[in-house]
């Protein structure tokens, strides 16, 4: 795109509503942030969150599996992708079956769009894709405030070298947003999918509510071949009618947006926090977010122990919730014996442990 195209687009979107920063609706679109590590296998059996993040994989009924990755080969002026490699075939696709690569995005911060009114904006997203080979996909945007859902989507074509796509997606002037930290809208890129989806006949950049028609008629399935892999970055969404260059921020801007989802502890071979003896039995300590997270999170302790007055260790066997909310957690750390109440303890890693808080749409 010459620099006069992308002025006119970006005048074009500023006067539908865009604004000139902070215009990605999407969370780590340059797949920089991987909080979780880099690499997971065996993906399949369940939905979660596993490498990048922000970045969901939706598994619904399918015995394919993959691996997914954060790699260092994206194009031009992005160090970072995420890679999704089928390491186990699904040819035999039930009608309930699916494979979504997905990002949930809050209500609060969708209002811009004015959806649900006749003032109802349209949104373009836009990323980079490459392949192994030629393959055709569906991104879908997905909203489920006020009952119903609503749906409206586009195959777009993937190749074996780095091609920007870019959709745009009409205003929807049903069902308005709810203002708050759940989900309305879902990001939904559709790698692989049954009958229940595909069904029906599909049309691009049409908003609807009936399930069979939210994939395209002619969307490939990654688990067809052990051969397939998949790679994206530069995940944009924005309002307007162009995609406009994508928005570059500072590595510690987007590990801010990511951590309010999720955040860690991550430590070897280190003292991690203080806590405090509260029976012979389990340790409290008060840990506050450096930022505050969606809503309170759950939390899980993996290979930590506590070191108390004596020089001792004790394992803990578990973490209780005590008190939380967005700003800190209170929990309690829970071992066999040898505290004494009142007496400082530290929470203590001998080789690799984690302890996360978890915040996810």
């Amino acid at each position: 795109m010459s620099k006069a195209a992308e002025l006119a687009a970006l005048i074009a979107n500023v006067n539908k509503g865009s604004s000139l920063a902070n215009k990605n609706f999407i969370i780590n679109g340059s797949q920089n942030v991987a909080q979780r590590g880099t690499s997971s296998t065996g993906i399949g059996a369940s939905s979660g969150y596993f490498t990048t993040d922000r970045m969901q994989i939706v598994s619904e009924n399918t015995a394919g599996r993959l691996t997914m990755e954060q790699v260092a080969d994206g194009p031009d002026g992005f160090a970072n992708c995420t890679k999704l490699t089928c390491t186990t075939a699904d040819t035999s696709i039930a009608s309930n079956e699916a494979l979504i690569l997905n990002q949930n995005i809050e209500g609060q911060n969708l209002q811009s769009l004015k959806k649900g009114t006749s003032d109802a904006v349209p949104v373009t997203v836009s990323f980079y894709v490459k392949a192994n080979a030629s393959a055709t996909y569906t991104i879908e945007l997905k909203s489920g405030d006020g009952g119903s859902n609503r749906m409206n989507s586009h195959e777009f074509s993937v190749t074996t070298g780095w091609t920007r796509i870019t959709k745009t997606f009409v205003g929807d002037t049903s069902q308005a947003l709810d203002d708050d930290n759940e989900t309305s809208i879902q990001f939904n890129l559709w790698l692989h999918a049954g009958s229940d989806y595909t069904g029906g006949t599909h049309t691009d950049n049409a908003w609807h509510t009936t399930n069979n028609q939210r994939v395209g008629d002619s969307n490939t399935s990654f688990f067809d071949s052990t051969s397939r892999t998949f790679f994206i970055t530069g995940i944009q969404m924005e309002i307007g009618e162009k995609a406009t260059e994508f928005e570059h921020e500072p590595f510690e801007t987007t590990l801010r947006k990511a951590s309010r989802y999720y955040t860690e502890i991550s430590r070897a071979d280190n003292n991690t926090a203080h806590l405090v003896g509260y029976v012979q039995t389990s340790a409290v300590a008060r840990y506050s977010f450096h930022v505050p997270m969606r809503t309170a999170p759950s939390i899980t302790e993996t290979n930590f122990g506590v070191m108390y007055a004596s020089g001792s260790e004790e394992a803990i066997t578990s973490v209780d919730d005590i008190t939380q909310d967005e700003q800190f957690v209170s929990f309690r750390a829970n071992v066999s014996a040898n505290l004494t109440a009142g007496q400082a303890v530290v929470l203590y890693s001998n080789g690799a442990a984690t302890l996360t808080f978890d915040a996810e749409l």
